[in-house]
């Protein structure tokens, strides 16, 4: 398996550490507001990685932070009136909600900033001592960026070219230098500080990550994951204060690119994010998946209704083949797909940087000779082409028949077998119709149920319907 590596720039064999193991961390989000589409394309590129890696026999560690305090979340709070620990805890909420509905399998484990304060009191207080931190004239503690001759290092930047990116601070010793403990101001609500050696606080962005990927995976780990954006100055300054502390930290660096609207990246102040919840209001959570999971993870995403649209097209045609399939041999068992061996070229594809738009073009071929099966009734081929095609989509998050996707949107139980008794009883009236050769009769029943959504295919085994976009049935 060959994975690009943000720090060197090249593609290289990924070799994992510890034989049979992989530890990865990946940067989560800062609960400030509801999460948007481009949020959620970083935890499912790196789903598809595990996926894939479990795929391969590898035993998984991956650690997936929450940022729940910092400026933005205090901000916000403060406006709205509601204490900050429930704002965060909020929307923590609808993060994890829309990872479910998405199919984004948990993490390992999945700490919070505000529960892990005293590993990075820890980790300064080694940086104090080792001359790459320093105490600030009101209490906060910055990390020295020229002591540590390296910084710049993962994004290729020299420190002359550099200009500070965070707020200015008089105490600070050069404008570069990035706060590791923020002391309190008289601005910060009660109960958003903790104590230390240099008075009480609270942490800055970068440290968080270093302590929590350390407690979690030790000094040194396979890979670091995130957005692009990330990549400065919170990579770079997660790299420096893990190195400066004799940390190994990560191996190889994993970025996705983003997602655009209209050519822009998303963001709130361009004022084009698009919420999880309002993109779902206008299709389905599988199709938004494939949409988001279908272009390399390293290629700007541009999204429209068009794209949707498309990956809407191309999800039928795969889980219409599935259905059918179904239909004529039955579903194979969790344990068959699991135990099916993925065709070469799928794993070929994958192995080459998680090339998934190359992956997908292996399913859709392997759907078209199911398909052509199906057409010849040859039941061993459906049964096999069933098999290949639900390992892959398994791999990719997407097999119709695992969970959340199964069931579509008819997704309650009830509901469901309400329909279907409707649906059929009106498939039976036409039936009767054309049994006696009332084809007006007939017609107009089977518009009735296409008026009201329902998709009515004719097969030589009988009607099948669906929902358009949802359950189906015979």
């Amino acid at each position: 398996m060959r994975l690009y590596d943000s720090a060197t720039r090249e593609v290289r064999d990924f070799v994992p550490r510890e034989p049979g193991r992989v530890g990865i961390y990946l940067c989560g989000a800062t609960v400030q507001g509801a999460p948007h589409i481009g949020h959620v394309r970083s935890a499912i590129a790196f789903d598809i990685l595990v996926r894939w890696l479990n795929r391969n026999g590898l035993d998984v560690t991956l650690v997936r932070n929450i940022t729940d305090i910092d400026d933005k979340i205090l901000n916000k709070s403060a406006e709205a009136d509601v204490p900050w620990w429930a704002w965060a805890h909020r929307f923590e909420r609808e993060f994890n909600r829309a990872y479910e509905m998405l199919g984004v399998a948990p993490p390992t484990y999945e700490p919070r900033a505000t529960g892990h304060v005293t590993e990075m009191v820890e980790l300064i207080e080694m940086l104090v001592e080792r001359g790459h931190a320093y105490v600030g004239d009101a209490g906060s503690v910055y990390f020295d960026v020229r002591s540590w001759g390296k910084y710049g290092e993962l994004t290729r930047q020299l420190l002359e070219n550099l200009s500070t990116v965070e707020e200015e601070a008089s105490d600070k010793r050069d404008p570069r230098d990035f706060a590791l403990w923020k002391a309190t101001k008289s601005s910060d609500p009660d109960g958003a500080s903790w104590p230390t050696p240099w008075g009480r606080g609270r942490p800055g962005w970068h440290v968080e990550c270093s302590a929590m990927a350390h407690k979690y995976l030790g000094e040194t780990f396979d890979i670091h994951g995130g957005g692009i954006d990330l990549r400065f100055p919170h990579h770079e300054n997660e790299q420096a204060q893990s190195r400066a502390a004799g940390w190994g930290f990560t191996n190889l660096w994993m970025h996705n690119a983003w997602v655009t609207v209209g050519g822009e990246k998303m963001s709130k102040s361009l004022g084009n994010s698009l919420t999880v919840d309002a993109v779902l209001e206008h299709g389905e959570a599988v199709v938004l998946r494939y949409a988001l999971g279908a272009v390399h993870y390293r290629s700007t995403l541009e999204f429209s209704n068009t794209s949707l649209d498309e990956s809407g097209a191309a999800w039928e045609r795969i889980s219409g083949f599935v259905q059918r399939a179904v239909e004529l041999v039955g579903a194979l068992t969790r344990e068959e797909v699991a135990g099916t061996d993925v065709p070469a070229a799928f794993a070929a594809a994958m192995d080459d940087d998680l090339n998934v738009s190359a992956a997908l073009a292996v399913v859709h071929e392997h759907v078209t000779a199911g398909n052509t099966a199906l057409a010849a009734q040859d039941r061993a081929q459906v049964r096999t082409a069933q098999a290949q095609v639900r390992t892959m989509l398994d791999v990719l998050g997407i097999d119709p028949l695992a969970q959340p996707w199964v069931g579509g949107r008819a997704a309650d139980g009830a509901a469901e077998q309400a329909l279907g008794v409707l649906v059929q009883a009106v498939l039976a009236e036409r039936v009767q119709a054309r049994a006696e050769k009332d084809w007006a009769r007939a017609d107009a029943l089977r518009e009735r149920l296409t008026a009201a959504g329902i998709v009515v295919e004719d097969s030589p085994g009988g009607a099948r319907w669906s929902v358009k976009g949802g359950t189906s049935g015979r």
